[in-house]
């Protein structure tokens, strides 16, 4: 429980009353918030999800192009027992993953490596801040036919774009996270005899952790949208070529089912990005929503 949570729960009571009772109404107090926040969420994706079905059904946006929640669910189920014109949904979906997944990990590895031994180290930065800063200028989304016409319509030019677009997330995260480490504690470790990599170990990345962790949260996403990109651009399996067969024969509830997969996809990838998250960070202070 967070001191602010406690505090919250001490002002409200009489001067007399046990920490005990007082830990007691924070937790009823914290649950109740969750359930009220659970609750809002869907009813407000129960709201948006119904507008749209009615506004389907009386005609005030126009089914052809905007579909509905009904035609996308037929859609997904249609998908997912018959198959797509080309070929196994789940196989689709497959192609994308893998692709996403690579382009995730290698440039989130990448990103944190280059950034923590930029940041460790002034001289190679200052030369290397220019070439970085004009490679991250360039719109990453415009490299997909560059990579498609070097690398070809396979996994490689995928990868390629998930790669750039997860590796200057990342690297921007660890680099900034390394130059905010903790002076002081630096200072200590090397009166006590710590060696360059030592302190990078013990200290610099334990206290650039929380700015790593931030861009992954972020960067399977961009993951998502480089493999994507990479399909629509050129591909032959994949969810975004799926959504380019759809646009090309008016399917509305085809590219908004092929949407609501990216969603979910993306949404599981950030639950379990939080489990590994809160289990390799527990010594942080707890960060609730439950905070007033």
């Amino acid at each position: 429980m967070t001191d602010i949570t406690m505090e919250t729960a001490t002002t409200s009571f009489r001067p007399g009353t046990s920490d005990k009772e007082i830990e007691a109404a924070a937790l009823k107090a914290i649950k109740r918030r969750k359930q009220a926040v659970f609750f809002w969420q869907i009813a407000i994706l129960v709201a948006a999800l119904g507008l749209w079905e009615l506004s389907s059904d009386f005609g005030w946006i126009d089914p052809f192009f905007y579909s509905s929640p009904s035609g996308v669910l037929q859609r997904l189920y249609e998908w997912a027992t018959q198959g797509t014109t080309e070929g196994s949904l789940w196989y689709h979906l497959g192609v994308t993953m893998e692709e996403a997944l690579i382009g995730f990990f290698t440039g989130s590895i990448a990103g944190v490596v280059v950034g923590v031994g930029l940041g460790r180290n002034p001289m190679l930065s200052d030369i290397f801040s220019v070439y970085i800063k004009a490679i991250n200028s360039i719109p990453r989304v415009v490299l997909a036919p560059i990579f498609i016409m070097i690398m070809g319509l396979g996994l490689a030019s995928k990868v390629a774009l998930a790669f750039v677009m997860v590796f200057f997330v990342v690297f921007a995260n660890a680099f900034q996270g390394v130059r905010e480490a903790d002076r002081d504690m630096i200072a200590n470790a090397r009166i006590l005899g710590a060696s360059d990599w030592q302190v990078t170990r013990t200290v610099v990345i334990p206290s650039a952790m929380s700015w790593i962790f931030a861009s992954l949260h972020v960067s399977f996403g961009f993951a998502i949208i480089g493999a994507i990109v990479g399909e629509f651009v050129g591909a032959r399996f994949g969810i975004g070529q799926l959504i380019s067969i759809a646009k090309g024969t008016f399917d509305a509830a085809g590219m908004f089912a092929a949407i609501v997969l990216v969603m979910v996809v993306t949404l599981a990838a950030e639950f379990v990005m939080t489990l590994v998250e809160n289990r390799l960070a527990k010594w942080r202070p707890q960060q609730s929503l439950e905070t007033h």
